[in-house]
Parts: structure tokens; C-alpha cells; sequence
């Protein structure tokens, strides 16, 4: 199949923006739990549909009073907390426009943002983005205005607008269309500068109310029930952003946590006690390797390794039955899969809460065998695919029909279609505007409303869409054997002590890899064999762990010919990192710069 056309399920809105949802809410449920905020004790409090509203207007009338104005860009450095989902909807309520900065962006990209998107005001989290943002304002003459969340912004900002009538800012909020621009969000930039992806209140409510009519059993199971998520991806990127939004639109109470820390979310989540969540492929993977981590601490990893087989089998049983491929699970396999429901699924289940039996996944693809894993243990993750310039999901399995190991079919009203050279092409309402100040690349992009997403990827006979790779990252053998690097990269990263893999081989002789180690998964490992830790320049030369590692290689070339299999590869000392320039601040690997820093990596892989 080269191209497929889903029908919308929600019509376009003719009037409003993505601040009307608060307001409306407060009137037609002014004593719902519509967020919940944790103060600096660390205790959870509600937050009611009014005094949300209330929170928002007061806020609004704070920007204007501090020269705020429809059309304006304000610019929000922070983790992912209570107050930046306070900061967007005040924003979009006087028309202001949001442009998100990642809390570990550096000085020189704070800059290139800033100054790009003529930021007038901006607003960080603590001291230390203050001096990041203060030492290039001498370069920003548009900047007028520096609030910080730490030293009482929201306070003083309220009380100057304290004698603001609320007119004033309903008469912005009623200025307010779909077209209007929401947001400017910039791209990771895994190569050259980030571009400022204009984004409208139509696209993300689109966005929005799609993903909520659609996957209904997500964010409305029941009629009367309770449902909530806590939202720990960055708001920053726009998957983070989206379930923003969803939430509040669609009415789910809504939490924020900053740390992605596994001792701080997984307390949190104890805590909080979601119904879904929505992560990317790390968390879950996280999750599962701390679980059989400590079932072989406790002496049960024959027995854990042999129920997640069974959730797999059970999982892929269900699956086949559901697309009329098979009879589903057989009855001495539902037997089993009982027995382990009771002993292991549910402490996996416990990690999350407890009640998530639904989850969402996105930012990078997912193995095919974990998301088995997980439905198998009562958990559906729905594996979806988007971009920034596509408002998040554009793609994404749904309920009742998913296909582990592809990213789902087309979002309804969204169009898909593989262009000649493989590369995936986007069309629909979430799809933005064009790149800030960029018409070049906004041209290159957008082509008669196709988006060229730069993506290869191909679509099965039912509409399923995998992703195989990106069309910058293909790489060419000497030999002329073209190889796209995700999947070898993504079955060598499933084994428990691989952190990262990046796979090279352009213009050389055949295929090779790097590979970086999850350190508490090694460490873990050492002392099951009655090691003791070991340094990271002996780690890396042990003869135990290359023979563990190799299992991985292994196991990734079963996928591939000859031609495209990892011939050799190298353990690194240290994992890529942000702060080395190595990842983009979304986790992304910069291959160019990977390959740069590892240079003489690289070349001792092919005997130079």
C-alpha cells in the first residue's frame, strides 16, 4: 500500500481557541478535580475546574498588566511542572503566543530560540536558567520582561494584575480564533539549528479532540469513573505539550512531575495513581529491566523470564485473533497466563500505580517483542508516530486492532502516503503552518499540504505503518549495500545492559556498532556473579560482558542479510549524553556527532 486516507471523526472548530475549554469547564463543572499540584511539602492537592479557571484569569490579567500582548511571544525554560500548564493556558487566553525551551538547553541555543522567535517576555524555573538567559540578553533587545518560578513569579505577577478588570481579558480570549497561532516549538536538532514549528490552536485542538474521541477506552473507560495521568514527559516537546492539552479538553485530572528520576517517578506514580500514562519507549523498557533485576535478586529469574514468554505468546495469540489469523490463546496457555497474572504481572502493574491498563507511546519506536510484553501483563501501550511539525501522533494503533511493532495505521483525518523513495509524507489538520522565519525550509517541507517528514517507512496491506529508518541516516557500504541503522540499533538496545547503540558504516567495508552499557543493569549483573563493581576502563574490556553484549549483536543480525549485519562493534566507557553534545535535548542520538567525538573508535573498528 502506498497511500491511505483515514475519515475525521471531529469537525474543525469555527471559533475559539484552546483557552475556552478552562473556562467552560468551570461553568459546567466548577467542583471537578481538574488538575492536582504538589506544594513544596511534597503533598498532592486538587485543584477544581473553578479555581483553576480563577488561577488562569488571574494570571492573564498579570501578563497584561505587565505589557503582554495579543500576538506576543513568551518564552517557558522549565521542567515539567503545575505552573508551565498555568503559564500556556494564561497565554492563550490574552492570544500570546508559547515558545517551550528545554530546562537543559545551553546559553548559545537559549539565544538562537529567543532571539529567532523575537521573544518579548520569558519565564524559567529556578536561578540557575536565570543566568543562562542573562547571559545572553544583552543580544535579545526584544526581551523585556524575566519571571522565575522559584522566586515568586506566579505571586507577582497576580498581584499586578490585581486591578486588571476580568472584561479586558475576555475581550482578548473572544479575539482568540483557530488560526491563531498557539505555539512556536523548535526542533531537537539532531543536525544544523533548531526551526521554529508554527503550530495554531486548530492544530493541537484537532490533535487533541481526535486522540480523545478515538481512543476512548483510554481517556473515557466509564461514564462515572475517575480517570487521571501524570504527565513527566518534558512540556517542551510536543508529545508532553499534547497530553497537556488533551487533558484538560477532554477533562482528566491531571498531574505534573518534574524528576525522571526512576526512585522519584516511580514513587510518584505509587503515589498519584494514574489510570494511563503516556511515555516514551525508555520508561517502559525501564520498568520491565528493574522488574527482572529484582526477580533475580530475590532468586526468581527462571521464573520471570518464563512469564514474560507467556505474556508474549498470550499477547501475540490475542493479537492474531483480532486481525483473523488465529484462534487465540490456547486454554493450557490461558492457564498460565492466569498463574503469572497473580504472581508477576501485577507487581509490574504495581510500578505504574496499580490502575494503568492503558498507555501511549511515542518518540522513538518500541520493540516489538516489549509491547507484547506489557499487553500481556495488562497494560495496552498504543505505539504511535508523529513529528513537531505534525503536532504529535500522526499515526497511531488503536484500540481493540493493535499491531505491535508498527506505529498504527493513520489518526483519523490524517493521510499517509510513501513517496517513491520510501520516505513517509503527511497530510491534515494537525499538520502546522510552516517553519518561523524559514521559507525555505518551510518549502522544502510542505508540498501542496503534504508533509515530507523525512522519515522512510512503508505501509502493510492493512495500513499499518513501520518505520524503518531516516533517509539522512541510510547508511551505504562500500560495496554499495544500502542499511538503515534503527532496527540493528533498536534489538541490540532491548538487551538489559545496553544503554545506547549507533550503528555506522557509511562508505566503509561493512557494518559496525558502539555500544554504551546501562550502568545499575551492569552493576546489577556483577554482583549476581559475586563480582564487585568495576571501573569503566576495565568494565569495557571484560571478556564476560563482551561475551554478553555479543549475545545482542547476535541477536540484531538475525534480522538482516550478511551484507547488512553488525560485523564487530566496541564498548564504550561512558553513555552519550546531552550535556557532551552527543544527544538532542528529546534523547535523540546526533550521529554526526557521535561519530565525530568517536572518531578513533570508529576507525580502530575497521583496523585504522
Amino acid at each position: 500500500m502506498r497511500e491511505l486516507t483515514v475519515p475525521p471523526l471531529v469537525t474543525a472548530p469555527l471559533v475559539g481557541g484552546l483557552a475556552d475549554a478552562v473556562f467552560d469547564h468551570a461553568v459546567s463543572e466548577p467542583d471537578r478535580v481538574a488538575l492536582v499540584r504538589k506544594d513544596t511539602a511534597g503533598q498532592w492537592a486538587d485543584v477544581t475546574s473553578a479555581g483553576f479557571r480563577d488561577q488562569v484569569l488571574s494570571l492573564a490579567k498579570g501578563l497584561i498588566a505587565h505589557g503582554v500582548r495579543f500576538g506576543d511571544r513568551v518564552a517557558v525554560m522549565s521542567r515539567t511542572r503545575y505552573e508551565w500548564t498555568l503559564f500556556d493556558f494564561a497565554l492563550w487566553t490574552v492570544g500570546a503566543q508559547s515558545v517551550p525551551v528545554y530546562p537543559t538547553s545551553s546559553a548559545d541555543q537559549v539565544h538562537w530560540m529567543l532571539h529567532d522567535a523575537a521573544v518579548t517576555a520569558c519565564v524559567v524555573e529556578h536561578e540557575d536558567h536565570a543566568m543562562t538567559v542573562g547571559s545572553v540578553v544583552d543580544r535579545l533587545p526584544l526581551l523585556k520582561r524575566l519571571w522565575q518560578l522559584d522566586a515568586g513569579a506566579v505571586d507577582e505577577l497576580v498581584a499586578a494584575g490585581a486591578r486588571i478588570d476580568d472584561e479586558v481579558v475576555q475581550r482578548h480570549r473572544r479575539a482568540v480564533t483557530p488560526e491563531s497561532v498557539a505555539t512556536v516549538i523548535y526542533t531537537s536538532g539532531t543536525t544544523g539549528r533548531p526551526k521554529g514549528c508554527v503550530l495554531t490552536h486548530a492544530n493541537l485542538m484537532f490533535e487533541a479532540d481526535t486522540m480523545l474521541e478515538r481512543w476512548e477506552p483510554v481517556f473515557r473507560p466509564a461514564p462515572d469513573a475517575e480517570v487521571s495521568t501524570l504527565l513527566f514527559l518534558p512540556l517542551a516537546h510536543v508529545f508532553g505539550r499534547m497530553v497537556e492539552v488533551a487533558a484538560v479538553r477532554g477533562r482528566v485530572k491531571l498531574g505534573h512531575q518534574p524528576a525522571l528520576t526512576a526512585e522519584a517517578l516511580l514513587h510518584d506514580l505509587a503515589v498519584f495513581r494514574p489510570t494511563f500514562v503516556l511515555a516514551v519507549p525508555y520508561v517502559f523498557e525501564k520498568v520491565l529491566h528493574t522488574a527482572r533485576r529484582r526477580a533475580e535478586a530475590e532468586g526468581r529469574l527462571a521464573v520471570f523470564d518464563k512469564a514474560v514468554d507467556v505474556a508474549v505468546r498470550h499477547a501475540e495469540a490475542l493479537e492474531q485473533r483480532a486481525s483473523g489469523t488465529g484462534p487465540g490463546p490456547s486454554a493450557a496457555l490461558r492457564v498460565q497466563h492466569q498463574f503469572f497474572d497473580r504472581t508477576v504481572y501485577g507487581r509490574v502493574r504495581d510500578a505504574f500505580g496499580g490502575r494503568v491498563r492503558h498507555a501511549m507511546s511515542g518518540g522513538s519506536a518500541m520493540d516489538r517483542r516489549t509491547g507484547l510484553f506489557y499487553a500481556g501483563a495488562g497494560i495496552t501501550v498504543y505505539e504511535g508516530y508523529g513529528l513537531t511539525e505534525s503536532a504529535s501522533a500522526a499515526t497511531m494503533n488503536p484500540p481493540g486492532r493493535t499491531r505491535f511493532g508498527t506505529v498504527g495505521p493513520p489518526v483519523p483525518g490524517v493521510s499517509v502516503r510513501i513517496a517513491e523513495d520510501g520516505e513517509v509524507w503527511l497530510r491534515g489538520r494537525n499538520v502546522f503552518s510552516g517553519y518561523l522565519n524559514d521559507p525555505a525550509a518551510t518549502g522544502a517541507a510542505l508540498s501542496d499540504g503534504w508533509l515530507a517528514t523525512g522519515d522512510v517507512g512503508r505501509l502493510d496491506s492493512d495500513g499499518y505503518l513501520t518505520i524503518t529508518g531516516r533517509k539522512k541516516e541510510i547508511l551505504v557500504t562500500t560495496s554499495g549495500k544500502s542499511v538503515a541503522p534503527l532496527g540493528l540499533e533498536e534489538r541490540v538496545r532491548a538487551h538489559p545492559l545496553v544503554a545506547q547503540c549507533v550503528v555506522v558504516g557509511n562508505n566503509r567495508p561493512y557494518i559496525a556498532a558502539l555500544v554504551t552499557l546501562d550502568r545499575e543493569a551492569v552493576d546489577h549483573w556483577l554482583a549476581m556473579q559475586g563480582r564487585a563493581p568495576l571501573p569503566a576502563v576495565r568494565l569495557v574490556r571484560d571478556p564476560a560482558l563482551e561475551k554478553e553484549i555479543r549475545r545482542a549483536v547476535v541477536a540484531a543480525n538475525t534480522l538482516v542479510s550478511k551484507a547488512e549485519s553488525i560485523r564487530t562493534f566496541r564498548i564504550l566507557a561512558h553513555p552519550f549524553s546531552e550535556e557532551h553534545g552527543l544527544l538532542t535535548p528529546s534523547l535523540k542520538l546526533k550521529r554526526r556527532a557521535i561519530e565525530a567525538a568517536y572518531a578513533s573508535e570508529v576507525d580502530a573498528l575497521y583496523g585504522g
